[in-house]
């Protein structure tokens, strides 16, 4: 990515499509003149910064394109830290189209992926991860989501990581200092306060790296599928829980055949459920593929909803359905579903051999609602059983957690190394690591591949 700030750039800032009114942005040196002079109804150059203008917007004929407002927001004090105009018109596609071309006729570009946030980074407006968190804001899609995006691009975690850098370079600089002196065999940094403060970076660094995994469930949702035999109610417990007819229910085994994936928002976080196949021997190549999709989607998920059918199936044959799907790292819930024809079910019988914990079992009739906002609470459940404790931060950038990690790895390299007595060259070059991945976090250290690879992701008006 080539970076060149010293023209004015522009784009629209609002969704594509037919709406009351549009935004187009411009920010650079020149967006206030070349504003200025297109809009007559007022001499903008004589006016305060963040205020709100309305007059006529015309071309190069004195033909008159819209009405419009026209904010102002002078530099520094803008979003960008340049001169950034906003001027918000109707949103006629013909009449957006018209006023971009008009200033790009006069000397103003396209703005790219990102740029406008790029360049308050570059600015000093935002740091890297804040600049990340207003990606992840512009695309949250729950409370929950909305509320890490928000506590990130206020600077609360990228802060964290600055204090933990500055900590670790002002030791960092006494070793250096030692480097110089090596002929003279002198001590500047304290080794034992050295430990002491690696081993405080190192805990609260591994914290951050535990919350990555309650951060992605957060940002992405939490994969989650919904598996058993043919008709145990699988279809029937979907629609009940999103309260829609989205799949097709049928006293027919084997009617879903492919997988159906909806979201279920409950209390701020999103579950990603997945409607499956009936688990068992397929009677044709069709059923056989969507039996094997089951299975796929149950290794690659976070979380699995196993339903039965609470009037048919034996307690043994749950059990060993469960043998076969249960893995490492997957939360279990298990339906007991079709209550409503067996009410004596005792839940007990499915504990006996602790295959299953007594609250892992909930009994329902997803044709009756029976249960299912506690089958709700249960999931949410799972989720906040995985949090961290992490002084308030939470991570949930991919990004940021291989950054974490790395730094994690060269500060054991830093305590085995004062632990082992090795010379203070080696030391210095694993705190120096450490430093390097920390600062990728927050953009202390850049290259113009990271940040092509990060801005590139945005849309074209932020």
């Amino acid at each position: 990515m080539t970076h060149q700030f010293d023209d004015t750039i522009i784009a629209l800032a609002t969704p594509q499509g037919i709406g009351a009114i549009a935004v187009i942005r411009l920010s650079g040196p020149k967006a206030l003149e070349v504003c200025n002079y297109f809009f007559p109804s007022k001499d903008l150059a004589q006016q305060p910064s963040h205020t709100i203008h309305f007059g006529t917007l015309r071309n190069e004929e004195n033909t008159i394109l819209d009405e419009v407002l026209i904010s102002i927001f002078n530099r520094p004090n803008s979003y960008t830290g340049e001169e950034v105009i906003e001027i918000s018109c109707h949103g006629s596609p013909f009449i957006r189209k018209q006023i971009i071309e008009l200033f790009i006729r006069n000397g103003v570009r396209p703005a790219t992926a990102g740029e406008f946030t790029l360049r308050a980074f570059l600015n000093g407006k935002l740091d890297l991860s804040q600049a990340e968190a207003v990606a992840d804001l512009i695309a949250s899609d729950s409370e929950s989501s909305h509320e890490l995006a928000i506590q990130q691009m206020r600077g609360g975690f990228s802060q964290e990581i600055s204090n933990l850098r500055q900590q670790l370079m002002d030791f960092a600089s006494l070793i250096e200092l030692e480097l110089d002196f090596s002929e003279e065999d002198v001590e500047f940094a304290d080794r034992g306060k050295l430990v002491t403060l690696v081993e405080n970076i190192l805990r609260m660094v591994r914290a951050l790296t535990d919350s990555f995994k309650l951060g992605n469930v957060i940002k992405n949702g939490v994969s989650t599928v919904i598996a058993g035999r043919p008709n145990a109610g699988k279809s029937t417990l979907l629609n009940a829980l999103l309260k829609e007819e989205r799949a097709i229910v049928s006293e027919i085994a084997g009617t879903t055949r492919d997988t159906i994936e909806e979201v279920l928002n409950i209390n701020g976080i999103q579950f990603r459920l997945i409607d499956t196949a009936g688990i068992r021997e397929a009677g044709d190549q069709i059923e056989a593929i969507g039996v094997a999709k089951t299975l796929e989607k149950i290794e690659q998920s976070a979380l699995l909803i196993y339903v039965f059918d609470a009037a048919k199936l034996r307690e043994e044959e749950v059990h060993a359905d469960l043998r076969k799907l249960v893995r490492k790292g997957l939360h279990v819930l298990v339906v007991a579903n079709k209550m409503d024809l067996n009410p004596s079910l005792k839940p007990e019988w499915y504990h006996k051999d602790g295959l299953l914990a007594p609250d892992q079992l909930i009994t329902a009739s997803a044709i009756n609602n029976m249960n299912l906002d506690y089958l709700k609470e249960c999931l949410h459940q799972s989720v906040l059983e995985e949090r961290v404790e992490t002084a308030g931060s939470v991570v949930s950038n991919a990004r940021h957690y291989a950054s974490l990690t790395g730094a994690a790895e060269s500060l054991d390299g830093v305590l085995n190394g004062l632990q082992s007595g090795v010379p203070g060259d080696l030391v210095a070059m694993d705190i120096r690591h450490a430093l390097h991945h920390l600062g990728l976090i927050t953009g202390e250290v850049t290259t113009d591949d990271l940040l092509g690879n990060i801005f590139g992701k945005f849309c074209i008006g932020k």
